[in-house]
């Protein structure tokens, strides 16, 4: 296969996955739970069709003792916190806001990557990263922590703060052990330390709850995010990250389809220079894959 066509393989595997994490706005937003209680089951569920995915594949579940073993410790503690911050914004907001508010994490990956992983700094990306900032910035037209729409943003910037940290940390090991792998001990983490709400879930709502818990669990976590761990072998997390920017205008139609919100013209606007910055990144890429041919 010639480096072109297997780029565009590699991009069209990065943005299936991305379709199959869109699908978390709608839920999050639909789904009657506390957002804890869905992500605990949504990552105890996981944790199972996961597990079934590595042991189809004959994978092969050992870590390395050692700093293996506390990234991936960390890496789930961080994505967890992601998860439940995310969808606390979700529940404030809607699907559009939620999901374009987390879309800060390509400005924070750009500025974190080169310093913890050892990288070189391309302005590019900071370029792009401003186009996205400026997007999120259409959200919140009032800085008011009285403001639900406020805090919602708010708490899209810390989840996607933890959501940068998390994907800088486990791209070095994503070349060493298989993408599934890396997922399964990062939902055991989440399981583990969300273990207590058993005790305090309502099982009831849980019940009706259930079956977008599933999709949840078998669609937008087991396939998607595995797939996006599979794309760092071949994108960098900041390169990865500014592509899965179109990430909130598949939730945006989606929520519009499902749950009937429209979103406003400010949004349209943060939504379009987010858009833009993911086309310039994708034709960035892919000039220069063909230039290595």
């Amino acid at each position: 296969m010639s480096a072109q066509k297997n780029h565009l393989k590699q991009v069209a595997q990065l943005n299936f996955a991305i379709i199959c994490i869109s699908t978390s706005g709608v839920w999050g937003r639909y789904i009657s739970l506390e957002p804890e209680q869905i992500i605990f089951y949504r990552a105890l569920l996981s944790l199972v069709f996961v597990y079934l995915v590595c042991r189809v594949n004959n994978q092969s579940l050992k870590l390395a003792k050692g700093k293996d073993t506390y990234t991936v410790f960390w890496c789930g503690l961080c994505f967890g916190i992601h998860w439940v911050t995310y969808f606390y914004a979700l529940s404030l907001s809607s699907v559009a806001i939620g999901m374009l508010a987390i879309y800060t994490y390509p400005v924070i990956t750009s500025f974190l990557e080169p310093l913890l992983l050892k990288t070189s700094f391309e302005k590019s990306h900071l370029v792009l990263g401003v186009l996205v900032i400026t997007g999120v910035y259409f959200l919140v037209p009032d800085i008011d922590f009285s403001n639900s729409q406020f805090v919602a943003v708010c708490l899209g910037i810390i989840s996607a703060f933890f959501y940068a940290i998390r994907n800088i940390m486990i791209k070095p090991k994503v070349a060493r052990y298989n993408g599934s792998v890396l997922m399964m001990y990062q939902l055991l983490v989440i399981s583990i330390l969300m273990a207590p709400l058993l005790y305090f879930t309502n099982y009831d709502k849980l019940y009706t709850a259930l079956p977008g818990i599933v999709f949840l669990a078998l669609i937008t976590t087991t396939l998607g995010h595995t797939l996006l761990l599979k794309s760092f072998k071949y994108f960098s997390a900041t390169t990865a990250s500014i592509m899965s920017s179109v990430q909130p205008i598949y939730g945006i139609i989606m929520g519009m389809l499902f749950l009937g919100e429209f979103p406003a013209w400010h949004t349209l606007i943060g939504g379009a220079l987010i858009l833009t910055a993911v086309g310039i990144e994708n034709i960035r890429t892919f000039k220069a894959s063909s230039s290595k041919r």
